[in-house]
Parts: C-alpha cells; sequence; structure tokens
C-alpha cells in the first residue's frame, strides 16, 4: 500500500452489558468512518446476540436506530442511525454511550471510547481484541430471567433444570465465550470474527494491505 493511501482513524472501544457482575463485555477496534448502523452488526456478533429484535443508540438526548414510520411517539423519536458516524460522535464530545437491545427484556450496553490505535497495514478491520464471559441467551426475560435461568441451569437439582436445559439447547458455561467466537488465548481469528458480520460476507470493506 502507497504510503499515501487514506486509511481511517482506528477506534478502540469496549463494550459492556450492564446490570450483570461479573461483567460480560468485549472490546473491539472499528475505524471511525464507520455508520451506526454497521456498529450495530459488529456489537451483535461481539457479544453473541441473534439481532433478532429492536435496538437503539442513546447518544447525549437523543436515540438512533431504525425509525418506524409507522411508531410517531414525541417521546421515543429514533433518528436514523445509518446517517451518523463514528467520528462525528466523537467530535462532538460522546466517547461515552449507550446500546441497547430488545426494548422488552432491555438489554443495556456502555459503549466506552477507550483510545485511538495506529491503523496497522497487517491486520483487517474491523477487529475483536478481547472478551469475558458469555452473553445470555435471547428471549431470557432481561436481568431478572438471567440470573433465575443461572440458578436452574447450573444447578441440576433444581426443579427446572431439565426444563432450562431443554429450552437452552443444552449446557449453559457462563464463564465461558461462545467457542464460535474465540480462540484459546481468547482473541478471535479474524476471519471468523468478520464472516459473522452480515455486510462482510458480501464484501471486505476494510482489507489487509497484503490482499491488495
Amino acid at each position: 500500500m502507497p504510503e499515501s493511501a487514506y486509511h481511517p482513524r482506528i477506534v478502540q472501544m469496549k463494550i459492556s452489558l450492564l446490570g450483570i457482575e461479573p461483567l460480560i463485555w468485549r472490546r473491539i477496534q472499528v475505524p471511525d468512518d464507520m455508520s451506526l448502523e454497521r456498529l450495530h452488526d459488529i456489537i451483535q456478533v461481539a457479544m453473541g446476540w441473534k439481532d433478532g429484535h429492536l435496538h437503539a443508540f442513546h447518544i447525549g438526548d437523543r436515540r438512533y436506530g431504525i425509525p418506524d414510520q409507522d411508531f410517531s411517539d414525541p417521546d421515543f423519536k429514533i433518528f436514523q442511525e445509518k446517517n451518523v458516524k463514528i467520528s462525528g460522535v466523537i467530535a462532538k464530545g460522546f466517547e461515552r454511550f449507550k446500546y441497547e437491545y430488545d426494548f422488552g427484556d432491555g438489554w443495556e450496553h456502555e459503549v466506552l471510547v477507550e483510545e485511538f490505535p495506529e491503523f496497522d497495514p497487517r491486520l483487517t478491520y474491523p477487529r475483536y481484541v478481547d472478551g469475558a464471559r458469555r452473553c445470555p441467551p435471547e428471549d431470557v426475560g432481561g436481568i431478572g430471567g438471567y440470573f433465575d435461568f443461572l440458578d436452574a441451569i447450573t444447578n441440576p437439582s433444581h426443579p427446572d433444570h431439565d426444563e432450562m436445559r431443554d429450552w437452552y439447547g443444552g449446557d449453559f458455561k457462563p464463564d465461558e465465550l461462545d467457542i464460535d467466537l474465540g480462540c484459546p488465548n481468547r482473541a478471535l481469528a479474524v476471519d471468523r470474527f468478520l464472516d459473522r458480520i452480515p455486510w462482510n460476507r458480501r464484501s471486505r470493506v476494510y482489507a489487509a494491505a497484503s490482499s491488495g
């Protein structure tokens, strides 16, 4: 890659699921010219969610997501996320904001801008850096339902153990990351991570220099 070639500023973010201890978190690096729409896709893959529910970014006094033309509550207005870039959010002074997934279960995440690592032409972005603990199952009933689920599925003598195990589809190990996400050193293989992001299955937007 020529020295004059354009490359975006890289942003390192820590995504933390609020309300659960020990903390469930992921660390990612993304280009700052990426939209909130694509950041949503990356958060979904990194956390282990299935993207089957509504979501919104809470930044300042605004919510960004996918507006519903049939829903016009002025107290719950959603602005178009695809029109907002990460660089614009940071430029306005927001280096800590919230991401909410599934308005029924109410999963709230803190998105924290940690640093701006130097662009590395040997790497492919976006990339997963690190993380800890497995994400709760979808539709488990929010934080309260998740703790009830943990009590049952991790205790073979619990009266609901077999029912919860059948519902989940096997054992649930809260202290382990999804094996599809990780390697023994808790870092993702880059290709495996990128291939799970919907728009990256179609095209690799930020490729390592060696590929071009």
